[in-house]
């Protein structure tokens, strides 16, 4: 499982273009959206086409994006769960 968060992380930051910014600086815990990383729905968008690319897990509906995008361990579970399937 941690080496599918160090990948989540990855995609985040290489989806989104956030230069500067490492894994580690990215918390397991941390919001993606609002305090935390600070996303918005641009950023939501960009992540779900991500996320299909590049892990091969589509986010069907809003309902399931909202409970994937909550943190980094959120969005790993979701990921290491929807692979399985």
């Amino acid at each position: 499982m941690t080496d599918l968060k160090q990948r989540v992380k990855e995609m985040i930051i290489d989806r989104l273009k956030l230069e500067g910014m490492t894994p580690d600086q990215i918390e397991d815990q941390a919001p993606l959206f609002g305090e935390g990383l600070g996303l918005d729905s641009i950023d939501a968008l960009e992540l779900v086409l991500g996320i299909e690319q590049v892990f091969g897990v589509k986010i069907e509906d809003e309902a399931s994006g909202t409970q994937a995008f909550r943190s980094v361990e959120a969005l790993t579970a979701f990921i290491a769960e929807h692979r399985k399937a």
